[in-house]
């Protein structure tokens, strides 16, 4: 049997490009929210809890956040952006999604108690509901690319040990955004899991830039408006088609096409080239500053060059070498202490100590710290 002509409208919109980021590169974090809270005050909030845990300003992060309306808890998720390299962020061109897998998962229809499990080959991840629509723990447990099965399985018995569950749902294929039959959410396939997100939602989890989200969200709400009126004009030409046949082969449609088409060039060529400029500054303003790098050098990768009493307080960059640490310690000798160990760093050029302030025993100091041109390299990105 021949395929109608107009099946293409009864199906819908194709599915949306959607960039799932891998698991292990995001810190995931419940965040309780005040009773009273408005719905139009939650991001406020989630961006007030998020400064509060980071390390890094907001600036600097990727970040998104599910909340539902009614919910006691938001569950936020965040990534240091210099994780991403500029390669990585350019497959994000043309997305209408970009969040991590775990996240594709939150729309779908569990009881209390349940947990999901989804494998990976960087690892597992745990989402565990205690009852409401929001979870209440997302754990992700790396593997080595060499695990075996029977690794797996221990440590999918380790995870869900930590996890009150009374049911368990295990997932081996990762999430697939399916199409839409309605322009009102995302829905997502794990398997027979299915994750049905609203546009809110989707709008809160996206971890992009979120001033260049909401430019995005206009030309996406202008691309839908466009496809509505091109189901409109295809219906319209189903009723008129056999009225087509009687015309002149519809030379002249034809023709206004090709006249539409070459006025468009010109706007398309434009916003491609602002957007690879923008590409090229991003690209330019972030090209070789390390401060993670930076800070694991002089504290260590387990806290074992800093003294256990000396507390960081505040720490900044200054050019591409400099790096200032503010701390405080209740034993001042472990200041000359923590000098001397950073100064025998193979990657330190030097470190100068500004004169310590006591008060109420406890010794407030600065470190300023120069290192070697050259020396501190990039560190890998997880394998995605």
């Amino acid at each position: 049997m021949t395929a109608s002509p107009l099946g293409f409208l009864r199906s819908g919109p194709p599915p949306p490009k959607v960039a799932l980021l891998p698991d292990g590169l995001f810190f995931i974090r419940a965040v309780e929210l005040p009773a009273d809270l408005a719905p139009a005050d939650v991001p406020a909030q989630v961006e007030l809890a998020l400064e509060s845990l980071a390390p890094f300003p907001l600036a600097q992060l990727y970040y998104g956040y599910f909340w539902a309306p009614g919910s006691p808890r938001a569950l936020t998720f965040a990534a240091y952006r210099r994780r991403f390299t500029t390669d990585q962020v350019a497959l994000w061109d043309g997305a209408e999604l970009v969040l991590p897998a775990f996240a594709a998962l939150l729309g779908g229809p569990v009881k209390a108690a349940t947990t999901v499990v989804m494998a990976a080959p960087e690892g597992l991840t745990a989402i565990h509901w205690d009852g409401g629509a929001v979870p209440a723990q997302v754990v992700f447990l790396p593997l080595a690319p060499e695990a075996t099965d029977e690794d797996r399985g221990r440590a999918r018995d380790a995870l869900l040990r930590s996890l009150p569950s009374l049911e368990i749902i295990d997932l081996a294929e990762p999430p697939v955004a399916q199409p839409a039959l309605s322009d009102r959410e995302i829905v997502f396939h794990s398997g027979s899991f299915v994750s049905r997100l609203s546009r809110e939602a989707v709008t809160a989890l996206d971890i992009r830039d979120k001033g260049e989200l909401a430019l995005l969200r206009k030309g996406q709400a202008r691309a839908m408006f466009l496809w509505k009126v091109l189901v409109g004009c295809g219906v319209a030409l189903g009723v008129l088609a056999l009225g087509e046949i009687a015309l002149l082969a519809g030379g002249l449609w034809q023709q206004t096409n090709l006249t539409q088409l070459h006025a468009q060039a010109p706007l398309v060529e434009q916003i491609m080239t602002a957007q690879n400029l923008s590409y090229r500054v991003n690209e330019l303003s972030t090209k070789r500053l390390l401060p993670l790098e930076m800070l694991t050098t002089v504290v260590g990768s387990h806290n074992e060059i800093k003294p256990g009493s000396v507390q960081l307080t505040r720490l900044y960059t200054s050019g591409q070498l400099g790096l200032t640490i503010e701390a405080q310690t209740s034993n001042a000798a472990d200041i000359n202490v923590y000098q001397n160990a950073i100064s025998a760093l193979p990657a330190v050029a030097k470190v100068e100590a500004k004169t310590p302030r006591s008060q109420n025993n406890v010794t407030n100091f600065t470190l300023v710290i120069t290192f070697k041109p050259g020396v501190l390299k990039p560190m890998d990105p997880p394998a995605s």
